[in-house]
């Protein structure tokens, strides 16, 4: 998941060329720890923010006077981000690809997730979960087979599905800047205050991006939070209680929401995943041949979407939402040139001990909805502007673009307007008006069917 370029990270001296790009080196407590507390911070907001986005909408956040559900969500975010990530960094037999791999809670699952809870509570979020549980197994299935379908999903149409990511949901970072969902329709949705501390986020983010360094880069969305969370406590609009309530520990429980099938989950969430390892077998190339000097291993190809699938279906089973691998963080590792898993393990221990302190979640919860929203703004539209990134390498012939048009023509059309369904069962209502599911699944058929190839642009080409 791409959320923001850093630069100019915190850096290692004192270690050769070959100790830096071998996952298996240690570079002692000193360098390690303030290196893996820098992977969390990289992808800390962007970690936690689906958790809160899923339970807004499911009735449990901003405006619902109980917050306990989504401070349980955000803590189970934490917890499972740490313990996937233990599956990569460490692995489990044909789980994980020993690599220094950072898992969070993705964002490519939340269109498919929203339909499914908006405005039902318990009982959809068990069926959400249990349809992660299932999708979660599937995944982690595909992992043996994923060498042999990476052909029907080349740059064209993994750029279009993290492209209908982004546009998906850009429409919930404007909702909450403006004042959140339970606001629209009211006087105060909209006011000069909601703007003003969402804008107070969005220039701190942009100001440390580009004119930081070190820490203060890497972690300019943590920080521009930060300082929109100071302004709106200067305004009065943030209210402790919930860390007065909030207890000492909080222990993961099996099947929080309970256990429900549905259908239209249950396909949602296979289907994405299937997009999702793609997206972690781009990670596992990137770190790869960008910090290793070499091609990725089948086994670590494998060991990696394992871990994805297994990740997710253990979260689920604990009301945690799916996991992935965190670009960024691969990013990060390429500028600090430090490949250790090590240093990942590290870090991946720190987000478990957070996860396990409810006050954590509980401190989340008091940052007014229009200082998330600041935040979301610049996530999604990274998300997006990633997609521009991957979609640079098409050849757009008119093949090409057609397919392209088509797909995205048709799966933001029918998000944008849900009514053109409405004859249809609830499971493809939910499927078609995801945006996601109908762009990916139009454009791997038509590139399937349509004579001709989805070429990447030679070297010549992409110089001119």
């Amino acid at each position: 998941m791409t959320v923001l370029a850093t630069e100019m990270p915190l850096t290692v001296s004192g270690m050769t060329p070959e100790q830096a790009r071998d996952p298996n080196y240690f570079p002692g407590l000193a360098t390690a720890i303030p290196l893996g507390i820098q992977h969390v911070l990289a992808m800390f907001v962007s970690n936690m923010t689906p958790a809160i986005i899923v339970a807004g909408a499911a009735g449990f956040g901003y405006g619902s006077g109980d917050t306990s559900e989504m401070i349980y969500m955000i803590q189970m975010a934490m917890l499972f981000a740490g313990i996937a990530t233990l599956l990569q960094t460490i692995g489990f037999g044909p789980v994980g690809a020993r690599l220094p791999l950072v898992q969070g809670t993705s964002f490519a699952f939340i269109p498919i997730m929203i339909p499914i809870v908006a405005g039902k509570g318990v009982e959809a979020m068990a069926a959400l979960t249990t349809a992660a549980l299932f999708g979660g197994l599937l995944h982690a299935g595909l992992s043996f087979f994923v060498g042999k379908i990476r052909f029907a999903l080349p740059p064209m149409i993994t750029g279009l599905v993290v492209l209908m990511i982004g546009l998906s949901l850009m429409r919930i970072g404007v909702q909450y800047a403006a004042g959140g969902v339970p606001a629209v329709g009211t006087p105060a949705f909209g006011a000069w205050q909601s703007w003003l501390l969402a804008g107070v986020v969005v220039v701190t983010t942009l100001a440390l991006n580009f004119f930081g360094r070190g820490i203060w880069s890497t972690a300019a969305v943590l920080l521009g939070l930060i300082a929109g969370y100071l302004a709106a406590l200067a305004m009065g609009r943030v209210d402790f209680a919930p860390v007065a309530s909030a207890g000492l520990v909080m222990l993961p429980m099996p099947f929080h929401f309970g256990f429900a099938l549905s259908a239209s989950a249950i396909l949602g969430f296979c289907l994405t995943g299937f997009v999702s390892s793609i997206e972690s077998i781009g990670d596992v190339d990137a770190i790869c041949e960008g910090n290793a000097g070499r091609p990725a291993t089948d086994h670590e190809l494998q060991g990696a979407v394992c871990a994805d699938g297994v990740g997710t279906a253990l979260a689920a089973v604990f009301g945690a939402m799916p996991n992935t691998t965190f670009s960024q963080n691969v990013g990060l590792i390429a500028i600090t040139g430090v490949m250790s898993r090590h240093v990942v393990t590290l870090g991946a221990l720190f987000l478990i001990a957070c996860g396990l302190l409810p006050k954590v979640g509980a401190v989340i919860t008091t940052i007014p909805i229009e200082v998330l929203g600041g935040g979301v703004i610049v996530m999604f539209g990274m998300v997006a502007s990633a997609a521009t990134s991957m979609l640079a390498g098409v050849q757009w012939t008119q093949r090409n673009m057609l397919i392209f048009g088509v797909s995205l023509s048709l799966a933001l059309g029918l998000q944008l307007e849900p009514e053109a369904l409405q004859h249809l069962p609830e499971t493809l209502r939910i499927l078609l008006g995801s945006g996601v599911l109908p762009a990916a699944v139009t454009a791997v058929a038509l590139n399937l069917l349509v004579p001709g190839r989805t070429d990447v642009r030679p070297a010549a080409a992409m110089a001119a």
